[in-house]
């Protein structure tokens, strides 16, 4: 899927910058920080249109420069936000001076208050057994009028027929405006653009460990380190047998990309 180049004045404030996207290996990353996405986020769901959102880290983004349906699924988004630091650092580098991570543990809180608010309901997808739960008690503590529409663990492997029919219509009985899909990357991004047009929730919104790091089960860094790209090395001291291997081919192979293809500051996408 192209990317249309387009030549871009002025600081990016309010949607207009909403709307601009950064080419980085081919999968278009929305040049925004926490306030545009939000603003963009309230104003689809207020205009009660269907879309989903992908919080993409350099991980992630390699997956989809790798994957052309993945890739797709990614241009495709209403919003392909910026989790990782150095895919800010890429984008301030193309021009998107204003741009700043949008991470799904900080969009989480941020957007479910918007919703208390506005008394928007969701709907929990994804963790392992308890964990939506545990999730949700402790939000319930920092967002009293949170709006709960359901939740559920789905099972770590294909669904029968039976099941995604029983699973599409209980979370479309809840009446749920935004469902947080918590399965992993890729499995979320695929997920969400499969079940997209079967649900009628407005926003479909993939967080991947946020669900385990809001239900305490995985702690953050400290935010010196989220501000100064560092979160990696603090993962990686509480995981090291699951990521060692990761981070060794992620950062040379995105490091060795930024060299050969350099991120563009873009507007618009190609509809398949």
């Amino acid at each position: 899927m192209a990317l249309h180049e387009h030549s871009i004045s002025g600081n990016g404030a309010g949607l207009g910058g909403a709307a601009h996207r950064v080419d980085i290996l081919g999968v278009g990353v929305s040049a925004v920080n926490m306030e545009q996405a939000l603003q963009k986020l309230v104003q689809h769901i207020e205009a009660g249109e269907r879309g989903y959102v992908c919080v993409t880290d350099v991980n992630a983004l390699l997956h989809a420069s790798r994957d052309p349906e993945l890739c797709n699924i990614f241009n495709r988004s209403t919003m392909t936000v910026p989790d990782g630091v150095p895919l800010v650092w890429a984008g301030r580098s193309a021009g998107a001076e204003w741009m700043d991570r949008v991470c799904g543990p900080d969009l989480m809180p941020a957007l479910l208050s918007v919703a208390a608010e506005q008394k928007w309901s969701s709907y929990f997808l994804g963790g392992a057994p308890s964990v939506a739960e545990e999730m949700i008690e402790s939000f319930k503590r920092t967002i009293p009028d949170l709006q709960i529409a359901g939740w559920q663990s789905p099972p770590f492997r294909e669904l029968s027929c039976q099941e995604e029919t029983a699973m599409v219509q209980e979370i479309n009985d809840s009446g749920a405006q935004i469902v947080w899909v918590g399965l992993g990357a890729p499995k979320q991004e695929r997920w969400m653009d499969q079940y997209r047009s079967k649900l009628t929730a407005s926003l479909l919104v993939g967080v991947g460990g946020a669900f385990d790091m809001h239900a305490g089960r995985v702690r953050r860094a400290p935010r010196w380190m989220q501000r100064s790209g560092l979160e990696w090395a603090f993962r990686l001291a509480q995981e090291p047998v699951r990521l060692s291997g990761r981070y060794s081919r992620t950062i040379p192979a995105f490091a060795l990309g930024m060299l050969r293809h350099a991120p563009r500051l873009v507007i618009g996408r190609e509809q398949p």
